[in-house]
């Protein structure tokens, strides 16, 4: 059972991208789906991300602080600039760029737990930036997102450290505390959970996209070279920042995916929650979260099935990839 568990939530990818190409053609399998369905969902998903984090992994961090703060500073350093880059560069509708500014200032997504995994890269420092990057965006999000987005609409700051509160802090820590206090329902509900997100993502992704298939279907092919675009320099640009601080193969690869791959399921319900479009409801600024999720996710599994058939260069103890060169 946990051989077919596993199976399915590495196929991640391939359920992504066929909720958004059916959502195309059957946008009503997906838009029952709606806001707040989708707030619900996201807290599910950080909900058991919690479940799997014990006090332990802070101790960890605490012992090992140098990765974990070079992925941080990487992933709210790098991603927001090339969101702002691309979405000017590109000359993106003012509602697109405001989308593809917030989901670059969103934090590494769990998906990227998975692809490490795949890519054979260091799963434990890859889910101790994933923590540490989803409680840090509950400040940096917010900031982030109003500094480099003003310029096309005014940014509720406030309202989005809120949102974003409620719908990470909140789960993550019911998580925390079930870890401890139940440990052997969240040890049997840990083997489901990733599995879980998988399908939320999904979910979410399709009823973004089956809600605005007329946007998607005039602007899709320039909003997806936009995203693209912005999450191959993601990575590219995070291998290259560890590289930079003389860390070996195995965390460059780390940190690479941990900054290609964000949370478009955060980003989404933000947009969502704050840009809507008051009179018609539609969202236009959500598509491009949308579309993040499935390119990251096809992006980063090319990336990890070609890694697994190169290991990485590592020097000095390859037992310990959290030491620097």
């Amino acid at each position: 059972m946990s051989t077919i568990l596993r199976l399915a939530t590495n196929l991640f990818p391939v359920w992504v991208l066929i909720a958004g190409a059916l959502a195309l053609f059957q946008p009503d399998w997906f838009t029952w789906f709606d806001k707040p369905k989708i707030i619900w969902g996201l807290g599910v998903i950080m909900l058991g991300m919690g479940i799997t984090l014990s006090v332990d992994d802070f101790r960890q961090v605490l012992k090992t602080p140098r990765p974990v703060l070079l992925g941080f500073f990487a992933q709210f350093l790098i991603m927001p600039v090339l969101g702002w880059v691309v979405a000017t560069g590109m000359s993106l509708p003012r509602e697109f760029a405001i989308g593809l500014i917030l989901v670059s200032c969103c934090p590494g997504g769990t998906a990227s737990n998975v692809v490490t995994f795949l890519a054979r890269a260091s799963l434990p420092l890859s889910l101790l930036m994933t923590m540490i990057s989803t409680f840090g965006a509950i400040l940096m999000t917010p900031l982030l997102t109003k500094f480099y987005a003003s310029a096309y609409v005014e940014v509720p700051a406030v309202g989005l450290l809120l949102t974003t509160a409620k719908v990470v802090l909140l789960p993550l820590v019911l998580g925390l505390a079930l870890h401890h206090l139940f440990p052997r329902l969240t040890s049997a509900v840990t083997e489901v959970a990733p599995l879980v997100s998988v399908i939320t993502i999904a979910l979410i992704c399709g009823s973004i996209i089956g809600g605005n298939v007329t946007a998607m279907r005039e602007y899709g092919m320039s909003l997806a070279g936009a995203v693209i675009v912005l999450h191959l320099l993601g990575f590219l640009f995070g291998y290259l920042f560890a590289r930079c601080f003389g860390y070996d193969g195995l965390v460059c690869r780390t940190v690479s995916i941990e900054v290609g791959m964000q949370n478009s399921g955060l980003g989404t319900v933000l947009a969502k929650q704050h840009f809507s479009n008051v009179e018609t409801g539609i969202c236009l600024p959500a598509v491009p979260c949308a579309i993040s999720a499935t390119v990251h996710s096809v992006i980063g599994s090319v990336l990890a099935a070609w890694w697994r058939t190169r290991p990485p260069m590592v020097r000095g103890e390859a037992s310990d990839p959290l030491k620097p060169e």
